[in-house]
């Protein structure tokens, strides 16, 4: 099974929109795919299935020994595509921690979905590169940066990159695909430059050719708890997502083929 977390440094950078519509996109090409919402604000879970405050889910699991695996995981109407909420546990609204304190949990987790036939696990986690996000990323195959294309945005982005180096220390087998801009407006001028600009300063295969788009349509889609390839009018945007896998792909060729 590859696992790929979506991680950024801070919240608000189309992370969650990210996590969704990839994870689609895996189960769409037939691919056995669950979608993990580990970021305490359970925006996945609310946006793919409006019970999922009321469900067990991941933080849960951390807390509670007793939890497996499969007590946790949803179905959704794509039948290789299911769900792990967030879950109810109380201390993850915190969203801290040390590092390293839930990684036995993660790493427990993560053996389980293999041996239930999962090919593809993608994980939305909190903000920042600190608590139970560095444990997945500690656990993960590979980790994608969302980043708005948007100048202030884009300062942070090397720090990130570097942090991201550093955890290889500990998880010699993360591979860092690379930052992908969200939220661009081709018609705005700052927008376009600041896609430029960090072409610019990172080497090429640090960022994603995909871009993916400001559109109303995600805000719609996530009202109706949908994928944004599946609503009307949704296909230019169903192709963005698949043309990003086939770049997720190519990078881990060699994972996803074994």
């Amino acid at each position: 099974m590859i696992t790929i977390a979506i991680s950024s440094q801070k919240g608000g950078v189309g992370k969650t929109t990210v996590a969704i519509n990839l994870a689609h996109s895996f189960a769409r090409s037939g691919r056995r795919t669950l979608l993990v919402d580990a970021d305490p604000q359970g925006s996945v879970g609310l946006s793919l299935t409006r019970q999922s405050r009321l469900l067990a889910g991941f933080y849960d699991l951390i807390q509670d020994p007793t939890l497996s695996a499969e007590e946790l995981i949803v179905p959704t109407r794509l039948e290789t595509l299911s769900l792990v909420p967030a879950g109810q546990g109380s201390a993850y609204e915190l969203g801290g921690g040390s590092m390293g304190v839930s990684l036995h949990r993660v790493r427990g987790f993560l053996r389980d979905l293999d041996a239930k036939g999962f090919e593809v696990c993608i994980i939305d986690t909190a903000a920042g590169l600190f608590g139970v996000t560095a444990d997945v990323l500690t656990a993960a195959n590979a980790v994608m940066i969302p980043q708005q294309a948007e100048p202030l945005g884009i300062r942070s982005v090397p720090k990130m990159l570097e942090a991201l180096t550093r955890m290889r220390i500990v998880n010699p087998h993360l591979t860092v695909l690379g930052v992908v801009l969200t939220m661009m407006q081709v018609n705005l001028p700052e927008s376009r430059d600041t896609v430029q600009a960090l072409r610019n300063i990172l080497p090429h295969e640090l960022v994603l050719h995909t871009v993916i788009p400001r559109d109303d349509l995600f805000i719609k889609a996530s009202a109706r708890g949908l994928p944004v390839g599946v609503m009307d009018a949704g296909a230019l945007t169903l192709g963005i997502f698949d043309k990003l896998r086939l770049e997720v792909e190519r990078k881990l060729v060699g994972v996803i083929a074994g």
